[in-house]
């Protein structure tokens, strides 16, 4: 699996910039970047913070940035789900 796998959809565009994340049509995650936080909670909003960063866009992204950015919030919603996997194949 990788990082292609996970959809973004992007729910609104700027302050805050967000998306919903979805892995075969199940929501697997929250991005948001609002006042120069970027955060990715997983499976939804209000869940686990599973990634933070603070970029140089404060409503939205530069978009010099926005590309690294979703790439690594996929990366990490992708780590949260092999290791929840892990955890569950050993009970």
């Amino acid at each position: 699996m990788n990082t292609c796998n996970i959809e973004l959809i992007q729910t609104c565009s700027a302050c805050p910039e967000q998306y919903d994340a979805f892995l075969n049509n199940k929501k697997v995650g929250y991005l948001r970047l609002r006042h120069g936080y970027f955060r990715v909670d997983y499976p939804t909003c209000g869940e686990e913070i599973i990634y933070d960063a603070q970029p140089m866009g404060s409503g939205s992204f530069e978009s010099s940035e926005r590309d690294f950015y979703l790439e690594e919030a996929k990366k990490a919603i992708l780590n949260k789900i092999k290791e929840e996997y892990e955890i569950n194949s050993y009970k």
